[in-house]
């Protein structure tokens, strides 16, 4: 089974890099864009064909590993 991870800070926190996006963007002539913020997608494979099991599974490498749950949010998807 595949799955993905998008992982975004939370709106309570700072995005410099989302900022910085904003201002190049804007210095490219995109001033219609009012709001970034920057996130990264984890891709993995994982070895299990029930589905509860893999999210359970990966819940749990995302809490200890993959996002910081004091800063970030994150999403699982999955596709089998």
């Amino acid at each position: 089974m595949k799955a993905k991870i998008h992982v975004t800070l939370r709106k309570s926190i700072l995005d410099p890099q989302g900022n910085a996006i904003m201002g190049a963007l804007s210095g490219l002539g995109f001033d219609s864009v009012s709001g970034v913020r920057q996130g990264k997608v984890i891709e993995l494979e994982i070895a299990e064909a029930d589905e509860a099991k893999a999210r359970e599974q990966i819940e749990e490498m995302c809490k200890k590993l993959l996002a910081n749950p004091v800063m970030e949010n994150y999403e699982i998807e999955l596709v089998s």
